[in-house]
């Protein structure tokens, strides 16, 4: 078979918890090996700023004595007893060939890559998930150390590795986030005309990422990829989904101003005037 050299490649990079699933991996973590207040945990870590931001499991799992328990196998299970969101496999399908544009899907996230690689398994695959990776003691399987955690600015570096890997420029770069430990990253490909989504409603990402979409489908990632880089209408956009058996029921654009004012001690010492 001809290979089409005219295709151009892009670059689909994603979180994973609450990104690509509804599950703190951490939280399914705890709740598997019977810790109580994990949230409590790393609300304090956040505090103390000791970590960077998504990166508090690994460290609970490196040095507090609760976690000291896990080994890969409790790992692997709670990847299997996470909640993913819809049609996940579907839209790394669709966008293998979208008008001569191939994208690759990796995962960048701050979780373990067992709990990831289980999550995911026959989905994404091994190669392109790029999670937290642990040092192991040969025969008890204890966790010794990390070797690297993919938050904060990790996940940048993680990003820059795979993009001069594939030799593509940052304009066929997209970053889909949830939170605050996407910030690092996105604000990196917005100053280099990557495309950056946030798919939830933290104030902190919404105000960062040039597009935000909101949904239990995975698909719905696939719209601002359609609309900012193949230049799609949106009547073309509901055509393409329906066409593959999947109807848009509901998409409502919202632009939100979120405005807040001090007002005066006083009256102002002059009437506001509006110039014409």
């Amino acid at each position: 078979m001809a290979v089409n050299t005219n295709r151009k490649l892009h670059l689909l990079a994603s979180d994973f918890d609450h990104t690509l699933s509804f599950n703190d991996s951490g939280l399914v973590l705890s709740e598997l090996i019977g810790v109580q207040e994990f949230e409590e945990r790393v609300r304090s870590l956040e505090r103390l700023h000791l970590v960077q931001q998504g990166g508090e499991l690994a460290y609970l799992l490196l040095h507090d004595t609760d976690f000291r328990a896990v080994r890969t196998h409790h790992l692997r299970e709670a990847g299997r007893r996470i909640r993913l969101k819809k049609n996940i496999h579907l839209l790394a399908q669709i966008l293998q060939n979208l008008e001569g544009v191939d994208f690759t899907f990796h995962v960048i996230s701050a979780a373990p890559e067992e709990v990831i690689h289980a999550a995911l398994e026959g989905v994404i695959p091994a190669a392109n998930i790029h999670g937290t990776q642990f040092e192991y003691h040969a025969e008890t399987g204890e966790i010794l150390g990390i070797k690297r955690v993919s938050a904060g600015y990790g996940k940048v570096a993680v990003l820059e590795e795979i993009r001069q890997k594939l030799g593509i420029s940052y304009n066929r770069v997209v970053y889909v986030g949830d939170g605050s430990s996407d910030i690092h990253v996105m604000l990196h490909l917005n100053r280099n005309d990557g495309l950056t989504v946030a798919v939830s409603e933290n104030r902190f990402i919404t105000q960062i990422a040039r597009r935000t979409v909101l949904s239990d489908d995975a698909l719905s990632v696939a719209v601002p990829v359609m609309e900012e880089i193949l230049g799609w209408d949106s009547a073309r956009v509901r055509a393409f989904f329906e066409a593959h058996g999947f109807p848009l029921r509901e998409w409502t654009k919202v632009r939100t101003d979120r405005l807040s004012f001090a007002g005066p001690s006083a009256a102002p010492a002059q009437p506001w005037a509006v110039q014409s």
